[in-house]
């Protein structure tokens, strides 16, 4: 028998292959397809005799003109009755926000009931999620699909107790020679890193949760203050005697860097970053700061002091048992291409700067 992650894990691969998957919770089936993979054969042949919805979260349904019809807080699923206009290339302009300016003239669109079949399209479209994609699905109820995951494997999945440390190891760098790189991984998902700088334990470790960004900490973007802020902290934890730095694999807030760029181009149209995120169909922030808090408690730490601007970082460690004795701010790199950026952060999402 297949294990939770198993299951789960072979679910994001087909969904990210182009493939469909089945998804129940035991009262309930769908199958779902990813609209953004979709191509005509694939489509006909995921339909049948059916006639596939699509499934969007409700952030992205909200900018569509559709209000959710649940109160419920958390991520919820919003149904769309696919009529004869909306095609596969229109249904891939709904799901993507990208194409809303080269296909302004779209709906008007008619939400349906979810049916019995909310927990496994809220589960399908984190599927979608956890497989870095667009969260916009074609839905049809049963269906039959070779990859078929419950709703309950998907919502284990995204938690963070399966964290392992897997190996550590000596590694100089710049700022301090003496310190170590640690390597951890989730069952199916990325390797997240700390790096253990001079003497974290004899003190009170000063500690960076710096989420991975390609764009900035490799290739030098200036529309985000991440690469400065990343070798900025790595300076100012060797300053102070001894801490860590926990990299993150969680690219662009926790939606992966295809997402992110596609946040980029709509900021290019005038959105902000949050704005961006929401068109997209994501939460302001995916990120999981119970995985930074369980690498910390894995490499024996409590208490800490962070450096960090942004207070849901401390809340979020507090919550899952960190003691955060004292924040400290952390200022880099700011510039003229990142001024809306860091505007942003501090109007709509609480930075302190």
């Amino acid at each position: 028998m297949k294990s939770t992650a198993q299951c789960a894990e072979r679910a994001i691969d087909a969904l990210r292959r182009g493939h469909p998957v089945q998804v129940t919770d035991g009262e309930a089936t769908i199958s779902v397809l990813a609209i953004e993979l979709a191509d005509p054969e694939s489509l006909a042949e995921f339909e049948g005799a059916a006639r596939a919805n699509v499934l969007l979260t409700d952030k992205r349904a909200a900018f569509l003109g559709l209000g959710n019809q649940l109160a419920a807080a958390g991520m919820q699923a919003v149904l769309i009755e696919r009529t004869a206009w909306l095609d596969l290339d229109t249904a891939r302009a709904v799901a993507d926000p990208v194409l809303d300016l080269a296909t302004p003239m779209k709906g008007p669109f008619r939400s349906l009931p979810m049916g019995g079949v909310d927990r496994a399209a809220r589960a399908a479209l984190s599927l979608a999620k956890h497989a870095g994609l667009l969260p916009g699905l074609f839905v049809i109820a049963g269906g039959a699909a070779e990859d078929t995951v419950t709703a309950a494997d998907i919502e284990q999945f995204a938690e963070t107790g399966a964290l392992k440390l897997v190996s550590r190891a000596r590694l100089p760098i710049k700022v301090h020679e003496k310190t170590e790189i640690v390597a951890f991984r989730l069952p199916g998902g990325p390797e997240h890193l700390a790096l253990l700088i001079g003497d974290p334990y004899g003190t009170t470790p000063l500690v960076r949760l710096h989420s991975s960004c390609l764009t900035g900490d490799l290739l030098g973007s200036l529309k985000c203050d991440c690469g400065d802020q990343l070798h900025a902290a790595l300076h100012a934890i060797a300053d102070s005697g001894g801490g860590i730095l926990l990299y993150l694999q969680q690219e662009g807030r926790g939606i992966g860097l295809i997402n992110k760029l596609r946040a980029y181009a709509l900021q290019d149209q005038g959105f902000d970053t949050v704005d961006a995120n929401l068109r997209l169909g994501f939460e302001i922030d995916e990120r999981e700061f119970a995985l930074a808090a369980n690498m910390l408690k894995a490499l024996g730490f409590g208490t800490i002091r962070l450096l960090t601007n942004n207070p849901a970082k401390v809340a979020g460690l507090e919550t899952e048992g960190i003691t955060v004795a004292e924040r400290l701010p952390l200022k880099a790199g700011e510039g003229a291409h990142n001024e809306a950026y860091l505007r942003t952060k501090r109007d709509r999402t609480g930075h302190m700067l």
